[in-house]
């Protein structure tokens, strides 16, 4: 994925308006949107494990409550570990909300290569440090087949698998509207173009939800400018001995149905990632998985609809 060339701030222009950010002061206004019965100031706070595999190079993560930790939670592709901060304060429970490397706090991989069997074996690392006995791996999008090849991988680290509308029939046509938001230009002149943008791409989400994921996870610059925090590079070109993204994508189905664990697929019923052909085929190869539909929910159904998928949760938790 190209790179477009940073904006920048004209001489002339208004004096420069400095956003205040504060990672955790932000609570308080997910549980007055929601409702929650949760303090606005809960126990939370960062940790980072270097990988061994690749010394130097480490992964954030927030770790919720006190205790052994219940759930890991992975973003999809361009989010960071903020996206779970409603599903987190509603569960209530001890967690730990993973950046996956080369988003939010996370370092970026050299080679770019974002690819989900890569980023399995660094999770594997941050799971096996700080949640080893975590009783569901929760993953949605790109972070659902990182959790999915986490528990092909590393078996050992997964005792349930909870997938957030994605599975490997994803593609560039059901994806469009993401890769389009994704894709677009990689800063901005002020904070409002940011957010106008944000909110043109994201119809399910409400304005004062997207305002705190652009704060999670765009940065201020000294000229005023904003700027993502992910890591926009493409994966290198492919050589040509590699498969195609088809045979991509067999294997990843081929991963699927050799996970050995409880599983549960949640479907956004605004979304168009996952179809009924996904749902059929997911069903073939795992008879027993549990499919849900969260109404009212797009393909980020932990930022369109946390309620209902705090219940979902606690349902799947209390079963498994």
């Amino acid at each position: 994925m190209p790179i477009v060339g940073r904006v920048t701030r004209e001489p002339d222009d208004l004096p420069i308006e400095r956003v205040p950010y504060d990672e955790f002061g932000l609570f308080h206004e997910n549980v007055a949107e929601y409702g929650l019965a949760a303090s606005p100031h809960p126990a939370v706070h960062r940790t980072a494990t270097e990988l061994a595999h690749d010394p130097g190079r480490r992964v954030s993560a927030l770790r919720w409550g006190d205790g052994d930790a219940e759930l890991v939670l992975v973003h999809g592709g361009a989010q960071n570990a903020h996206t779970w901060d409603t599903v987190a304060l509603g569960l209530g429970r001890p967690l730990l909300a993973v950046d996956l490397p080369g988003h939010g706090h996370s370092d970026w991989r050299e080679d770019g290569a974002y690819t989900p069997q890569n980023l399995a074996d660094d999770l594997a690392v941050v799971v096996a440090d700080q949640a080893p006995r975590a009783k569901a791996v929760v993953g949605m999008s790109l972070g659902g087949l990182t959790s999915m090849e986490l528990a092909v991988r590393h078996p050992a680290l997964v005792r349930s698998l909870v997938l957030v509308d994605i599975t490997p029939g994803i593609n560039a046509e059901k994806g469009k509207a993401i890769i389009d938001f994704v894709s677009g230009p990689q800063s901005f002149a002020r904070f409002d173009d940011l957010l106008a943008r944000t909110i043109e791409h994201n119809p399910t989400r409400s304005e004062s939800s997207l305002r705190r994921g652009i704060l999670h996870n765009a940065h201020q610059l000294e000229d005023g400018s904003w700027e993502w925090r992910y890591d926009r590079r493409g994966h290198p070109e492919a050589e040509p001995d590699q498969p195609s993204s088809e045979e991509r994508f067999a294997a990843l189905w081929e991963d699927f149905g050799s996970v050995a664990v409880p599983m549960m697929l949640l479907r956004g019923a605004e979304s168009p990632v996952v179809d009924d052909e996904d749902v059929a085929e997911a069903r073939r190869r795992q008879p027993t998985i549990d499919v849900r539909v969260v109404e009212g929910a797009g393909h980020s159904i932990q930022g369109d609809r946390p309620v209902e998928l705090v219940a979902l949760l606690e349902e799947w938790l209390t079963a498994h």
